[in-house]
């Protein structure tokens, strides 16, 4: 099963994030086998982070708190909000397989307007931008509770137009400026 993690940061602790940058790292190299995609959320001019957003294969709701809640950064009280949905990875690869760029959006749809999930999450002109993507679901995956989406657009206007076009509408929409993460290149 596959899960969607989303923590956000509380305010004043980038230094603390610096700090704990390798600890993170090496938790997450337990998870490279099965993670999908994984990164921080940013401030508008990319200069801080203000969350982490992951999407890694893991055998039960059990463990996904397990990895949200044993998370270095989570453990020394950098996250203020953690969501874990489980998720469906529509596009049957990993952020890695993505062919366009390392940077884009993420958008957090919530309470989507109908039960029915439609056969497809966002217009079909939009899929090539799309580096993630899937539903967020109730833990035991019965009820459709919102979509996760990584995509590779300029800004919040290209995210509105997409979320537009797209065969649903959601009560909420969250837009986070977010780059690929994971350890820095040597």
């Amino acid at each position: 099963m596959d899960y969607f993690v989303y923590c956000r940061d509380r305010p004043g602790v980038m230094e603390l994030r610096w700090e704990l940058a390798e600890a993170h790292w090496s938790f997450m190299d337990r998870y490279a086998e099965t993670m999908i995609a994984r990164g921080p959320t940013l401030t508008p001019d990319g200069e801080a982070a203000t969350g982490s957003a992951h999407i890694v294969g893991l055998p039960d709701a059990a463990a996904a708190r397990t990895f949200a809640f044993e998370e270095p950064n989570y453990r020394a009280g950098v996250y203020d909000d953690v969501l874990i949905r489980r998720f469906t990875n529509t596009l049957g690869r990993t952020m890695w397989e993505f062919p366009g760029g390392r940077e884009g959006l993420l958008i957090i749809a919530h309470d989507p307007a109908t039960a029915a999930m439609p056969g497809e999450l966002v217009a079909a002109e939009d899929r090539d931008r799309l580096i993630a993507c899937g539903p967020l679901l109730s833990d035991d995956g019965t009820q459709w509770l919102g979509t996760a989406i990584m995509a590779e657009l300029p800004d919040r206007s290209a995210a509105e137009a997409m979320m537009a076009r797209a065969p649903v509408r959601y009560a909420t929409v969250e837009v986070h400026p977010w780059r690929f993460g994971g350890r820095p290149a040597a």
